[in-house]
């Protein structure tokens, strides 16, 4: 059992998702998802700033096989800090079907990194979203994407749209590709042709390093989830965004599930039914196959490609 107490008010993960109706491709790969402890095992970082239910690495694979993924992106976790363990845990047990994306401190040591490396990390998480976590100086983050590059990493970037303009220098001078979560955040009640997003399109279009995770419908729509509008038009919102990234620029974008969803309190997504998602922003099986499987795979597994 573990000794913490899940946040009041923020909800645990579906435990019983629907089977999709959508068939991924085979080779399909979940491109971001999370390991949360467990807590007993892995205990959460004291500076913290939410503690979540455990969802570890036993459900994350079982959820894999459930949804018919074949790998794995495992995106370090704000509640467990600079602590990568139960990252690294879970890329170690997946049999090389998983890579991760680490969160570091300056301190981190060269035997470290090559550590890491060797388990399957393939990237750093520079995270913006001031709720989450607290303001890490920029020339420590630059400090530390100098020294990826050279293990061939790139840089994960989390942020809300608002803060586009000022953290674009920063963006654009790092030296390594770019992937930002989430389409960096949009405000979907705004036009998708309107100067917010197109700041964010400009950014992926001037800098081709720039790729894009096309997930979370969950946490970006204001339409809502399936229960208040049904299955085809759940979300339908955050289409028009997520088709225009695709369609713009199929070769730099992502997906993934965003499993097992932190943060949440209005409600929590059936897994089955956001795969069942990706063909209303995915709809040809040409692009399904660069958004699931070619574009991830050239990203973290490219010795295989």
């Amino acid at each position: 059992m573990s000794a913490f107490a899940k946040t009041p008010g923020w909800l645990d993960w579906c435990a019983k998702p629907s089977q999709p109706r959508f068939r991924l491709p085979p080779g399909a790969v979940d491109a971001h998802c999370h390991v949360f402890g467990p807590g007993a095992e892995f205990p959460y970082a004291p500076e913290r700033k939410y503690t979540p239910c455990d969802a570890g690495k036993q459900q994350l694979f079982a959820l894999r096989d459930h949804l018919g993924f074949a790998r794995n992106v495992i995106v370090q976790a704000t509640c467990h800090g600079a602590d990568n363990a139960a990252l690294l845990d879970a890329l170690r047990a997946a049999g090389g079907r998983a890579r991760g994306v680490a969160t570091l401190k300056r301190s981190v040591s060269d035997a470290e990194l090559q550590a890491m490396h060797a388990a399957g990390v393939r990237g750093v998480r520079f995270n913006f979203v001031k709720r989450l976590v607290d303001f890490t100086p920029r020339d420590e983050l630059q400090e530390m994407a100098a020294r990826i590059a050279g293990l061939g990493w790139h840089v994960v970037v989390y942020f809300e749209a608002a803060d586009l303009p000022e953290l674009w220098d920063f963006f654009t001078s790092l030296p390594t590709t770019v992937v930002v979560d989430h389409m960096g955040r949009p405000d979907v009640g705004k036009p998708v042709d309107g100067p917010e997003f197109a700041l964010f399109l400009r950014l992926m279009r001037e800098h081709e390093n720039v790729w894009s995770k096309l997930s979370c419908p969950e946490r970006l729509s204001l339409s809502g989830p399936p229960a208040l509008h049904g299955e085809q038009r759940a979300y339908r919102d955050v289409v028009p965004f997520a088709r225009c990234v695709l369609q713009a620029f199929p070769e730099r974008v992502l997906w993934g599930t965003d499993w097992p969803h932190p943060n949440l309190k209005n409600h929590m997504p059936d897994d089955g039914l956001l795969v069942d998602f990706i063909p209303q922003i995915a709809p040809s099986a040409e692009l399904q196959q660069r958004l699931l499987v070619d574009n991830p795979m050239r990203l973290y597994w490219p010795e295989e490609c």
